[in-house]
């Protein structure tokens, strides 16, 4: 089987929206490398947000990456989150200050983006190559 992208050995039992995610990863690999970069920049916007996010894994990020069976990075993810949390909670309570409701809704946006963001390459990841490690991060870019 060499020579055969591994997505393409598994792709026969994904619906048409995971293949052509998981085509875009063979032919220009991982998020963080450049030729993926500037594939994406050049792809039309509806191409773009099909690579570049997920929106079921934005609106039920928790439920569907244990659908996906991504339990470990979804621990990961919620243990963040809960962090995050737990951070602004104590930052209250010693100040006093109450966070504005924007800035509540933004950094409840912003884990929802984490979870769009994050699943497609992941899942890649799982399918091809049987990783499930714990780094939700794994082959993504920062910035």
């Amino acid at each position: 089987m060499e020579g055969i992208p591994q997505a393409q050995l598994t792709s026969g039992n994904l619906k048409p929206k995971w293949q052509e995610r998981f085509a875009f990863f063979d032919q220009y690999g991982n998020p963080s490398s450049a030729a993926y970069k500037d594939a994406l920049k050049a792809a039309p916007i509806g191409k773009r947000l099909l690579i570049g996010m997920n929106f079921i894994a934005f609106f039920f990020g928790p439920i569907y990456l244990f659908v996906l069976g991504l339990w470990k990075k979804n621990l990961s993810l919620l243990g963040i989150s809960v962090v995050v949390i737990v951070a602004i909670q104590i930052l209250q309570g010693a100040t006093g200050i109450a966070i504005p409701r924007a800035l509540d809704t933004g950094i409840n946006v912003a884990i929802s983006v984490m979870y769009g963001v994050l699943t497609n390459y992941a899942y890649y990841l799982k399918k091809t190559t049987g990783k499930q490690g714990w780094n939700p991060f794994e082959g993504m870019r920062v910035i």
